[in-house]
């Protein structure tokens, strides 16, 4: 199955996910229509939401519900880039000036605030203590994975262990919940629980590890946000992890010193650095690796198309260019 197959399976559940949205983000205050609105409506590919559409689907779920979880999935992860590019004093998203900086920090930290409670609401409407259990642990666990971010910035001696722990929180936790939340939704039995979590984990490991990847590879054209993002917040994503454990002499000290200074003056010798220690390879390699764990799971679903469609994201994950 292709990708164009996946969204078309979930078409139909995707547009009922939209117009939710739209109907949860009305508010009479002006300033959270408009900041919501721009950052909801900035072409992301919804791939929260729709992990969680297609786990309900590939559990055998019949109901409704489905619809308004991968709301509130979608809902938390908006919150979590709106408070991200705060933090990262980031000027572009997905091609797009980030709302902070057209309305400033202030107000887009306030509207990630209310999304967040926003998605609380909701998940009290859908009337699962099991659900909500998940969710709030699924924030907690993120906001965790930022402060551990925060400080590994500007932190030369990051290590792979301590960056991975930042992912499995600050990126996988998300997909990990949005895919369990399917089979809990189904009643699934704990073997299918647990699987769908693990499978949601290894998968968005395997996405924010091609993530770091194409932060030194991809063209900003593609990726809708500026090459070296990471590396001029003094961010030590993996490919710079191992590239500086795998440096020495002058090369390892210019890494050193652009992790703890940030900006792109030593660009030039880091992408030298990067190939010559083949840390692309290596980080690829990882993902490549989660993501046959993610489809290592997948045997306690029957099979179906939305079955054949998650294997096709965690094929997705480690083939896109963006």
């Amino acid at each position: 199955m292709d990708l164009k197959s996946v969204f078309n399976l979930v078409d139909p559940d995707m547009q009922a996910v939209n117009a939710l949205i739209q109907r949860c983000l009305h508010t009479d205050v002006v300033l959270i229509n408009q900041l919501a609105h721009y950052i909801i409506n900035s072409g992301g590919k919804r791939l929260r939401p729709m992990l969680a559409l297609l786990s309900a689907h590939a559990c055998g779920y019949q109901g409704r519900r489905h619809i308004d979880v991968a709301a509130i999935v979608e809902f938390i992860h908006t919150a979590t880039l709106l408070h991200d590019d705060v933090v990262d004093e980031s000027d572009l998203r997905r091609g797009k000036e980030t709302a902070n900086n057209v309305w400033g920090n202030q107000a887009a930290v306030l509207v990630g605030d209310f999304l967040y409670s926003r998605s609380f609401e909701m998940m009290v409407e859908v009337g699962s203590m099991r659900v909500m259990e998940i969710l709030a642990t699924t924030t907690s666990t993120i906001a965790e994975g930022e402060v551990m971010q925060l400080l590994n910035c500007h932190d030369p001696n990051t290590t792979e262990t301590r960056y991975l722990e930042v992912i499995h929180s600050k990126t996988a936790k998300l997909f990990e919940a949005a895919c369990q939340l399917g089979s809990v939704l189904a009643q699934g039995d704990s073997q299918q629980e647990t699987a769908m979590a693990r499978f949601g984990m290894h998968l968005g490991t395997a996405f924010q590890l091609v993530d770091d990847v194409l932060d030194y590879t991809a063209d900003a054209d593609e990726m809708g946000k500026n090459v070296g993002d990471d590396l001029a917040e003094g961010k030590p994503t993996l490919p710079l992890i191992i590239a500086l454990q795998r440096s020495s002499g002058e090369t390892a000290q210019a890494l050193r010193t652009s992790i703890e200074q940030g900006g792109l003056e030593n660009m030039a010798i880091i992408m030298q650095a990067i190939a010559e220690t083949q840390a692309i390879e290596y980080t690829m390699h990882l993902a490549r690796n989660e993501s046959r764990l993610a489809m290592e799971q997948l045997p306690v679903l029957p099979d179906s198309p939305y079955r054949q469609a998650l294997e096709a994201l965690a094929r997705f994950a480690i083939e896109r260019k963006h």
